[in-house]
């Protein structure tokens, strides 16, 4: 089963000029997050977690980005 399919999503926001991209796990709260220089940057790097959420397994997608396992 695919991260995705597990529930983590990612967002992109800008906030003052700020952009950043956050990783949310399956209950929606933040678990990661990547500021970034600009719109082109994060729309780029949250393209790419995209891909890994469709064809990484929920644990390989934690041990790629670091995240903490998820609460049950």
């Amino acid at each position: 089963m695919s991260a995705a399919e597990q529930g983590y999503d990612v967002k992109v926001s800008v906030a003052d000029e700020h952009w950043r991209v956050l990783i949310h796990d399956p209950r929606g709260e933040a678990v990661a997050e990547r500021v970034c220089r600009d719109a082109a940057e994060a729309r780029t790097f949250a393209s790419t977690v995209r891909q890994h959420l469709y064809w990484l397994s929920a644990a390989k997608f934690r041990e790629y980005y670091r995240l903490p396992e998820p609460v049950q």
